[in-house]
């Protein structure tokens, strides 16, 4: 049998980066609830909610 290599890319090298945001602690409780709720994690629910928004705002 074959073995195959396991290829490990670098972090960040999936299209990813890591940046920082402020936001308000009212925003960070309401993630942070919907995270519970949802068992998604935050990033995955930021990522989520920002792919949404930048795919359906309207600039008037």
């Amino acid at each position: 049998m074959k073995k195959e290599p396991l290829v490990i890319k670098r972090r960040g090298e999936d299209g990813s980066r890591v940046i920082s945001v402020r936001i308000k602690e009212d925003t960070l409780h309401a993630l942070d609830r919907l995270a519970a709720e949802t068992n998604y994690s935050r990033n995955e629910l930021i990522n989520l909610i920002l792919s949404h928004g930048v795919e359906n705002i309207e600039i008037e």
